[in-house]
């Protein structure tokens, strides 16, 4: 059986006004290229690599830095081989810019509901390593790294303590007095 009917059932018979957010279409579409993976696995690498995607494209440009960043995390984090690693990077990269205003929240409830605390501090690490990737965080990444660590619950100390050991690449600290850049 395949990861889409196991995560939906028999799609045909749901009105699409209730289908819940665990269904998120840009999920369901990375998940479908994730089959042999057990579906709540594959379920947590879609999402991880949507929310990748989000803070990569918060500038509305996604550089080669960090896409080939994003390709390394999702094949390590899905033990994957690099050629699938990138399809799903590209199917995250397309799937937000299409519906990321509408299924951001969505996407990272989804993440927060199969993910641990530690797995959430670790997409957090890996949102800044992402968008510090071509060396630089623009303050609109920062602004959705700040959101996504919102919506995963996390305080604004967690968020501060994460984003420290990328103070060096931060935009709005470079040039200040006392601070290389």
């Amino acid at each position: 059986m395949s990861i889409l009917k196991r995560l939906l059932g028999n799609a045909n018979l749901r009105d699409e006004r209730q289908t819940p957010a665990s269904e998120v279409e840009a999920v369901r579409r990375i998940a479908r290229e994730l089959e042999a993976m057990e579906p709540e696995r594959a379920r947590y690498v879609a999402a991880f690599a949507y929310l990748l995607s989000r803070v990569a494209n918060a500038d509305l440009s996604v550089s080669e830095e960090e896409t080939l960043k994003m390709e390394r995390i999702v094949q390590a984090l899905g033990h994957m081989p690099p050629d699938q690693a990138a399809l799903v990077v590209e199917i995250a990269k397309g799937q937000n810019r299409l519906f990321g205003g509408t299924e951001n929240f969505l996407v990272t409830r989804e993440l927060r509901d199969l993910a641990t605390r530690e797995q959430c501090l670790e997409l957090l690490d890996c949102l800044f390593a992402v968008s510090a990737a071509d060396e630089s965080i623009s303050g609109a990444e920062e602004t959705q790294i700040r959101q996504i660590a919102s919506e995963l619950g996390f305080t604004h100390a967690e968020l501060v303590q994460a984003r420290s050991a990328y103070n060096d690449k931060r935009e709005i600290l470079k040039g200040l007095p006392g601070r290389p850049g």
